[in-house]
């Protein structure tokens, strides 16, 4: 029997099969979820180290990056007040106040959310496919890192930036197989008030078990393509990268209706 979920086990990442031990799981198997559920405390409350990660980020070359911080004063605040991560941080001198229109399409905003590590650990590489993807079509704005951040502070910042498009690569929500998983949330015509039905997001990116950075990054500009087209982001547009082409079409077909 163990063979058999030994080899279910490696095409997934969920606890499946734990086994008993008398009325309770395995001494092994309780320590695992234990080290998860650490991995996934640390993941959330660990900061992202700003100053390294601007380093790797300016060496995509896509120009230096600004930095930008949400209401929230500290990380505690970040996960007791959702709503202040969502609001740019005010006064004189904040990183707000140095970003202005720079008449790109499409617009970066790497954010730490609920996992600086997978921020820390994917969003230079993604960012690095992203523009290799996108650069011979569009025109990209330098990136912009943003802390204490929930994903709809990315609509503030793409309307000061004055892009069509803002891509905000965000830590994940961790859970208890996956730590550091990364998401891109796209908003075409940002701007503050957009609610979630107004986006799409491609998840879970993290190799080699998750989603990889070349393939995150064709899902990324097919809806880009589409929004273009449809006028609009979220619901109504739908990725359908991973089906067939059409006989003697070079591309996957982009359903926008």
């Amino acid at each position: 029997m163990s063979e058999f979920w030994d080899e279910l086990r490696r095409s997934t990442q969920a606890r499946i099969g734990l086994g008993r031990a008398g009325d309770a799981l395995p001494t092994g198997r309780v320590l695992e979820f234990r080290a998860a559920h650490a991995a996934a405390r640390d993941a959330v409350h660990t900061p992202l180290a700003v100053d390294e990660f601007a380093a790797r980020v300016a060496r995509v070359g896509l120009g230096t990056p600004t930095r930008v911080r949400s209401r929230a004063a500290d990380r505690s605040e970040y996960l007791r007040r959702p709503d202040l991560g969502r609001l740019p941080e005010t006064g004189a001198g904040q990183g707000f106040s140095e970003l202005s229109a720079t008449g790109a399409d499409i617009g970066f905003v790497l954010a730490d959310g609920l996992s600086p590590r997978a921020l820390h650990d994917h969003g230079v590489a993604m960012l690095a496919a992203l523009k290799e993807e996108l650069g011979q079509e569009f025109r990209l704005a330098p990136p912009v890192i943003a802390t204490q951040a929930r994903v709809a502070l990315g609509d503030h910042i793409g309307r000061a930036l004055g892009v069509t498009t803002v891509l905000m690569l965000i830590g994940e929500r961790p859970g208890l197989s996956v730590a550091d998983s990364l998401g891109i949330y796209l908003t075409h015509r940002p701007q503050p008030g957009r609610a979630d039905a107004d986006r799409n997001c491609v998840s879970n990116i993290h190799p080699p078990e998750g989603l990889g950075y070349a393939a995150a990054a064709k899902v990324a500009a097919g809806l880009i393509v589409g929004a273009r087209r449809l006028g609009r982001s979220g619901v109504e547009l739908k990725d359908t990268s991973d089906r067939a082409a059409l006989p003697g079409d070079g591309a996957p077909v982009l359903d926008v209706g």
